[in-house]
């Protein structure tokens, strides 16, 4: 063993409950089990320390839990696990960039290679210390053992005890702190472990001091391995991963959910948890996008994008909430995905007698509250497009520029058109095929001025050739006022229609 070899071992017990109950916290102080299996076979194959206080065991059926009385019982979901295990592997990997993860039953085990970590992260003990606190804020709770050898800072961890959750054992004092442990750490087959009873090897120790040759002539090479790693001196070839940094988070549901404010209180722990690991990366959530399985089969998929990426949880919440309420599920929802896009952290750099910025929060709950109103389609900014057809334009979401601030921008005045929607119909004269006067919201104008004529919703490819005329009119009206309009002469309804009003 390398003395500078240094390596942190996260093991988080009963992962299958702990994965279900981080996601909801309204049954984390009540006894849970967590069954497996097809029905009616199903067993207990992870349990809360609430309900091994009753004294429910692995292995149970589920009518020998239905004996214990209020107990909670949920089925075994494998895509919650995955993404618990994919925030631990994050919350990892943010603490050093070499983790390997040890795939075991019921249990969550991964260990980092910490060697060089002291000036970024502090002493062994501070550096558990920080990386059990991060996995605690996602609902967690997790064991870390520090060892300066692999196998025995997974031996430690597996061996403390409930209450313990850190242990740092120096360099060279790996077969000191191992000696106590119990055989059960090791993973060690029914055969050997029936003969190590008969001898009366009850723990590393008493393994440990075995004569080595003898050992080895009664269990062969696997004798060798088991009391190498009950010393501490069992080398291993380090094989870290490729860590995601993937913002994902997802539920099932116990029931199909059709109550919007129901489903809402379980997407505020996601969020919540969401936020906690973009804050981990110092990112804050960008975008957010809740995909929604329906009953029956089928998704349901919504996007939400403020502004300004944002961590706040209220902001977050309520424009989901509006997003979700004006375009509903189709039918009840029996799981829920949340996938995040993280962005860079808002700055703003105000001077000492700057007035106050307005909260860009406010922007998006004004707009969204709108959108819900008169639809997606008519919230935004005006783009003009590549065509003579009407209207001419299509609408945009609002985004804030990339550029500078500091940078000048040239502006040149130009004349707006207001369109007027609907068209109204007017009532005009005409001479020389030009027109001269009409009335218009109950007065009289006379054409002073006009441009034109411009034809368009011309398709050559069909029977409604030039199918629009448009004109440009400056007129005086009866009151003393000018209107600057343009008109549409529509050649198949046979009718004249103010369409806008120039400022």
């Amino acid at each position: 063993m390398n003395s500078g070899e240094l390596y942190a071992c996260l093991l988080v017990r009963e992962f299958p409950a702990q994965a279900l109950l981080r996601l909801r916290p309204e049954l984390r102080e009540k006894p849970c089990v967590i069954l497996d299996g097809e029905p009616p076979a199903e067993t207990v194959c992870s349990l809360n320390t609430r309900a091994r206080l009753l004294g429910v065991q692995r292995g149970m059926t589920k009518v020998e839990v239905d004996t214990f009385g209020s107990i909670t019982i949920l089925p075994r979901s494998r895509s919650v696990e995955a993404a618990a295990k994919t925030a631990l592997l994050e919350c990892a990997g943010a603490h050093s960039p070499r983790v390997e993860l040890q795939e075991e039953e019921n249990v969550f085990l991964c260990c980092l290679d910490i060697t060089g970590t002291e000036a970024l992260f502090g002493p062994p003990e501070v550096l558990a210390k920080t990386l059990r606190q991060r996995v605690a804020l996602l609902g967690l709770s997790a064991q870390v053992a520090v060892s300066g050898n692999f196998h025995a800072s997974i031996l430690l961890a597996k061996g403390l005890p409930a209450r313990t959750a850190i242990v740092v054992v120096p360099s060279g004092a790996e077969s000191m702190a191992l000696a106590p442990l119990s055989l059960s750490v090791l993973a060690i087959s029914e055969a050997h472990a029936e003969t190590l009873s008969r001898w009366g090897i009850r723990t590393l120790g008493m393994l440990a001091a075995l004569p080595r040759t003898d050992l080895i002539a009664r269990l062969g090479q696997d004798g060798k391995r088991l009391q190498q790693m009950a010393t501490g001196t069992m080398p291993h070839l380090f094989q870290p991963i490729d860590v995601p940094f993937v913002l994902e988070e997802t539920a099932e549901l116990d029931y199909p959910l059709d109550n919007l404010e129901s489903l809402l209180f379980g997407v505020a722990v996601m969020l919540e948890q969401l936020i906690v690991r973009a804050a981990m990366r110092v990112y804050a959530l960008a975008a957010v996008t809740v995909e929604l399985h329906l009953d029956g089969g089928g998704t349901h998929c919504r996007t939400v994008s403020p502004r300004v990426p944002t961590n706040d949880r209220h902001l977050w919440l309520k424009l989901l909430h509006l997003d979700l309420e004006a375009h509903p599920a189709g039918a009840p929802i029996s799981k829920v995905c949340l996938h995040a896009e993280p962005g860079v952290t808002s700055k703003v750099q105000l001077g000492l007698f700057s007035p106050q910025l307005p909260e860009s929060g406010r922007l998006d709950v004004t707009l969204a509250r709108i959108a819900a109103l008169v639809g997606d389609d008519n919230v935004g900014r005006a783009v003009l497009d590549d065509t003579h057809t009407s209207p001419g334009f299509h609408m945009e979401p609002f985004a804030v520029p990339s550029g500078s601030s500091t940078t000048k921008v040239s502006r040149t005045a130009y004349g707006c058109l207001r369109r007027v929607c609907p068209p109204e119909r007017l009532s005009i004269t005409l001479d020389c095929g030009r027109p001269s006067g009409f009335f218009f919201r109950g007065h009289r104008y006379t054409v002073r001025h006009a441009y034109g004529p411009w034809l368009a919703g011309g398709e050559w490819w069909n029977e409604r050739i030039w199918g629009q005329e448009q004109w440009d009119l400056i007129a005086q009206g009866d009151d003393e006022t000018t209107l600057y309009g343009c008109v549409h002469q529509d050649f198949v309804q046979k009718s004249w229609l103010l369409v806008g009003l120039y400022d």
